[in-house]
C-alpha cells in the first residue's frame, strides 16, 4: 500500500517534526533505541548519527517501507554497522506490527513520528510502551492533527458520497491526534515527567496540485488501495480539483498549515 518514493517527495517537510520532537529528547547515551513506524527510514537514520553507540531498530508493517530503508541503509554506510532487515548491524530494520511487538530487554529511547494516527486505540499502546522504558528511558510521539481542515474533510465527504461509499465503505481513514492535554495526563499518570504541545507549520510547497501529491503519499493511501487503477485516476481528479480550490496557489508557491501534536515523556 506504501509507496517510499511518494512518500519522500516532501522528505523534508515531514523531516521537520521529527527533528523538532527529537530535539526535546534528552537521553545522554542510551544503548538501545527503537523507531515505531520507520517509513523509508531516513529519519531512523538520524537517530543512529545522533547516538552512534547505540543499537538503533527501525519497524514498519510495511514490507516496500523496510525494504527501502534497509537498501538505503546498507549503500550508506556498508560494512559492520550496515542495516539488513533482519537486526543485524548497529542501524536495522525489521517488518513489524507495532501493536504486537515486544522488545527482548528494557527500551531507553522509544520514537514514534507520524505513525499513531493509523493506529486503533493508540492511547492504549501509548501507555504500554512507557511501561517498556529502561529506568530513566525517553518515549516521543509526534501524531498530525488535521481532521479539521480541507484536506481531511474533502477527503471525508467523497468517501461517504453516494458514488463512492459502495465502494470505500468499509476503508479506514487515519484518526489524527488527540489534544496535547490528552497525552500528558495519560503518561503522567504511568509515571512520567512529560512535555506535551502543538504546533502548526505552514509549509510552502511547489509543482502542479502539490496538497494532491502530499496526501497521495499518506491519507490518501488506503483509498488508492482499494480501489482499480481507473477508479483511482477517478478519484484522484474529483479530489484535486477540490483541494486546488481550497489551496490556491501563490506566487511563491502553495501553502498547506499542518498541525502537529507532540509527546515527550521520560519515565522517573
Amino acid at each position: 500500500m506504501w509507496d517510499p518514493g511518494q512518500y519522500l517527495q516532501f522528505g523534508d517537510e515531514r523531516g521537520r517534526p521529527f527533528r523538532d520532537l527529537l530535539a526535546r529528547v534528552n537521553a545522554q547515551a542510551p544503548h538501545y533505541v527503537v523507531d515505531l513506524g520507520c517509513g523509508p527510514g531516513n529519519l531512523t537514520a538520524i537517530l543512529a548519527e545522533r547516538w552512534p553507540q547505540a543499537q538503533v531498530l527501525g519497524l514498519d508493517n510495511s514490507p516496500e517501507m523496510i525494504s527501502a530503508a534497509s537498501a538505503a541503509a546498507s549503500s550508506a554506510a556498508p560494512g559492520p554497522a550496515a542495516a539488513d532487515s533482519t537486526g543485524g548491524g548497529r542501524l536495522s530494520f525489521a517488518l513489524a506490527d507495532i501493536r504486537e511487538w515486544r522488545p527482548d530487554r528494557p527500551v531507553d529511547v522509544f520514537v514514534s513520528n507520524a505513525v499513531l494516527q493509523w493506529v486503533p486505540d493508540h492511547l492504549g499502546l501509548l501507555t504500554r510502551w512507557a511501561g517498556l522504558l529502561a529506568p530513566g528511558g525517553w518515549l516521543a510521539a509526534q501524531l498530525p492533527a488535521n481532521v479539521d481542515q480541507p484536506s481531511h474533510t474533502i477527503l471525508r465527504d467523497l468517501a461517504t458520497s453516494s458514488r463512492w461509499r459502495p465502494l470505500l465503505g468499509d476503508v479506514s481513514l487515519n484518526r489524527q491526534a488527540e489534544d496535547p492535554a490528552a497525552y500528558l495526563d495519560l503518561l503522567a499518570r504511568a509515571g512520567c515527567q512529560v512535555d506535551a504541545w502543538e504546533t502548526t507549520y505552514l509549509h510552502v510547497l511547489h509543482g502542479e496540485d502539490p496538497v494532491l501529491e502530499w496526501y497521495k503519499g499518506t491519507g490518501l493511501r488506503p483509498v488508492l488501495a482499494a480501489l482499480t487503477p481507473g477508479r483511482s485516476a477517478d478519484f484522484l481528479a474529483e479530489y484535486a480539483a477540490r483541494v486546488r480550490d481550497a489551496y490556491p496557489p501563490a506566487p511563491y508557491g502553495t501553502v498547506l498549515p499542518f498541525r502537529r501534536v507532540f509527546v515527550v515523556a521520560s519515565r522517573r
